[in-house]
């Protein structure tokens, strides 16, 4: 494997910055969130296309990933400071999602070389989409519960079955799918399958949510043949590697910021709509007070996910599911304080009467609803915590 022999930090910073300087478009400083609302598609224009291209061809979109798989081939050390850089002048990568999030980190750590080989590359340019064939009507919290099955047929796999709230299966031209290849166990049944959508046989039917957005959907499987190279991991191993890729999923959901709708500090906001008192205070206290431990929460949580990825070194750990319920919480309950400030201006869905970034706000903190439930719930996230940090066996 070619591995890169990086610079010391203190010129990897000087090394950074000058390449961010001649490649980043200054006219997209600061609009991550334009990004943000068209995924998984792309804004048009030339600085995007421009943007887009030059950080493919860097890697820095997955700046860690290996350079043979068309990463960056950075340390952790770097890429904190790839990061600094970028935040420093409003920058931000233009290719992102589960594919680099999830999907990525997971094969390169239990696909074969043929599998890493054909599908990372295009991940790495933001060329190919992906979506999570998890979930089922009937296997929610309880997903090792699926019924979807994959029957060997020699040569390949024959899939029949159904996924409910399939992540990006709209414009997903991959899915990376749990099946069931042995009927007689439950998690030992379970094997892990990379699908592709174009295959005969699917029908994805889009699912609106309370927010106006549509980004699940309803996959039917019906004969779907699948080569038998598809395969990761071993036969019936499929549980374990769905386990990493949900840890992966819930380090993002728990490091995860608000990029649309209104993106001020809460007590800013507050200020404008609520007023102030004399001493230039939020003049509602209680309001106030409220807000004070919400920003206090806001910042622990943010120390706490650096700390966590400091010492996470080898990759995300249980303590992924402590930060999915925090962050959770923190930005149901930053929607709350935001419609609770702008009183019936925060209630707009449409119409001239409301600012866009009002009404983008309240899309956001009906969207935010479900952070608490994507990703494995509040609940299954406190058994995790339980067993898995804190020891808590169950008693038999």
């Amino acid at each position: 494997m070619n591995i890169r022999t990086a610079p010391a930090a203190t010129g990897f910073r000087a090394v950074a910055r000058d390449w961010l300087a001649q490649n980043f478009p200054p006219s997209l400083a600061g609009r991550q969130e334009e990004w943000v609302i068209h995924q998984p598609l792309y804004p048009e224009g030339e600085d995007w296309a421009a943007w887009k291209t030059a950080m493919a061809d860097k890697g820095w979109a997955v700046p860690t990933w290996p350079t043979d798989y068309g990463g960056g081939g950075l340390t952790q050390e770097e890429a904190k400071i790839l990061k600094e850089e970028m935040e420093a002048i409003g920058a931000f990568s233009p290719i992102g999602g589960m594919s680099q999030n999830m999907f990525g980190p997971t094969l390169l750590e239990f696909g074969t070389e043929e599998q890493k080989q054909k599908h990372l590359p295009p991940v790495v340019r933001g060329d190919i989409r992906w979506c999570q064939g998890y979930s089922e009507p009937g296997a929610g919290s309880d997903l090792a519960g699926l019924k979807t099955r994959a029957e060997d047929k020699g040569d390949h796999y024959l899939v029949n079955g159904q996924k409910i709230w399939t992540s990006g299966s709209v414009h997903a031209h991959w899915c990376f799918c749990l099946v069931r290849t042995d009927t007689t166990k439950k998690h030992e049944g379970i094997s892990f399958l990379l699908i592709d959508m174009s295959s005969p046989g699917i029908e994805v039917r889009p699912l609106l949510l309370m927010s106006g957005n549509s980004t699940f959907g309803e996959v039917f499987f019906t004969d779907v043949k699948v080569p038998k190279e598809n395969l990761v991991g071993g036969l019936t191993e499929g549980w374990t590697i769905a386990k990493r890729l949900m840890q992966f999923e819930r380090s993002g959901i728990g490091a995860r910021k608000q990029t649309h709708g209104e993106l001020r500090p809460v007590d800013v906001v507050a200020k404008d709509y609520v007023g102030t008192d004399a001493e230039g205070r939020i003049a509602d206290y209680d309001l106030r007070s409220r807000i004070t431990r919400h920003r206090m929460w806001e910042r622990a949580h943010r120390l706490t996910v650096e700390r966590v990825a400091e010492e996470s070194k080898a990759g995300p750990s249980a303590a992924t599911s402590v930060l999915k319920n925090a962050g959770s919480i923190m930005l149901q309950t930053r929607g709350e304080l935001l419609l609770e400030i702008m009183g019936m201006d925060g209630l707009g869905w449409e119409g001239d009467a409301y600012g866009e970034t009002e009404q983008e706000t309240l899309r956001v903190t009906l969207q935010n609803k479900a952070h608490s439930i994507y990703g494995g719930t509040y609940e299954i996230q406190n058994n995790i915590i339980a067993k898995r940090i804190l020891g808590m066996l169950d008693h038999q």
